[in-house]
């Protein structure tokens, strides 16, 4: 009997915890259906910004009580970071290495200026440090899957990341019309224009809607560079998670001997689904996730994306959004524009530019 209520005692208590989740996460899915139907009417929307203005709108109306908390909570970090772990069965470490030797001076200067930028821009406009780094990094790396990886590291409230996600959507839209203009203007050659969208353009949707206006072979060539891009999430959270790590032993959080960066530490710091976006990306180059899988698994990706971003609306507060006002968005046009012109002008200077 004693053995029996024992071993009774760890699934009640998993069953308890999946209760918990369940009302919040449930909800959270049900948007992101929804927001998944007007991606697929709509492909230049995509579902995470619809999912997080219908999760925002219904908790601006109906205020979704305690009882969603637990689940929304669990959508909006653990559900993310799983989305981050299934990007990385979309990469292939050798055409990322081919692809990156010539297109690294431009994708790692406009990384830099973006990422440099937003520091200098966001101060100078009081942006508050979280938003201001969730900007720049959505900016300067790929959007709303950059917030997703670096939001848990900095442990970012809800609030800064729906606002983030927004701003930046508001400026890949403003890109998918303008871009292709600009293009045919200067008039760019299709791997140019390819490499001009796959750097100065965020989320992966949005890259494909611009390039694609100009033309399939720059649409194939963006779709590379903004897959190899996606690689810098890497660096980028390591070394916010070590900045973070930093601050807190600075305020007391941590101890003197627990400041030193050991090897071990250094290990640690690295966040789980990093890990697992390797280990998925070296999988797909071993050739053992099959080619007709990857529409799928992208799809999941971006189905767990709006998941997230649904949870995030959910848990929208309006007061703080008030309260940070303008001047993120202006951070981001600030960026955004920042972004296309280092990426035409290291264009140039390289010999790219043709």
């Amino acid at each position: 009997m004693t053995v029996a209520a024992s071993s009774a005692i760890p699934a009640n208590q998993t069953v308890t915890k999946h209760a918990h989740i369940a009302p919040g996460l449930a909800a959270a899915v049900a948007i992101a259906i929804v927001a998944t139907v007007i991606g697929k009417l709509v492909p230049v929307v995509g579902s995470a910004v619809p999912g997080a203005v219908i999760g925002a709108v219904i908790a601006i109306v109906v205020k979704p009580g305690a009882k969603l908390a637990p689940g929304l909570k669990f959508a909006s970090t653990f559900v993310l970071q799983c989305s981050v772990v299934i990007l990385g069965t979309q990469l292939s470490i050798g055409t990322a290495a081919r692809v990156g030797l010539s297109s690294l001076p431009v994708m790692l200067g406009t990384l830099v200026i973006c990422l440099t930028a937003a520091y200098v821009y966001g101060r100078a406009l009081g942006v508050a440090r979280d938003l201001k780094t969730l900007i720049g990094v959505g900016t300067g790396i790929c959007g709303a899957s950059a917030i997703a990886a670096v939001s848990p590291i900095i442990e970012a409230a809800t609030t800064d990341i729906g606002y983030a996600v927004s701003t930046i959507f508001l400026f890949n839209i403003t890109a998918v019309l303008l871009f292709p203009v600009l293009g045919h203007a200067i008039g760019m050659s299709q791997h140019s224009f390819g490499l001009f969208a796959g750097t100065a353009v965020n989320d992966t949707s949005s890259v494909v809607a611009t390039a694609t206006t100009y033309g399939p072979a720059a649409a194939q060539y963006a779709i590379v560079v903004k897959l190899v891009r996606t690689l810098m999430i890497i660096p980028i959270c390591v070394g916010l998670a070590w900045l973070t790590d930093r601050r807190k032993g600075a305020t007391g959080a941590a101890t003197e001997s627990s400041r030193r960066m050991s090897p071990r530490r250094a290990v640690r710091l690295v966040p789980w689904f990093l890990i697992g976006f390797v280990v998925a990306a070296l999988i797909n180059t071993a050739g053992l996730i099959p080619v007709s899988s990857h529409g799928a698994l992208s799809d999941v990706s971006l189905f767990f994306v709006a998941v997230a971003l649904s949870a995030i609306g959910l848990s929208t507060n309006v007061t703080a959004l008030r309260r940070a006002g303008a001047k993120p968005v202006l951070l981001g046009a600030m960026l955004w524009v920042t972004v296309g012109a280092a990426s035409l002008g290291l264009q140039a200077l390289t010999g790219s530019l043709h």
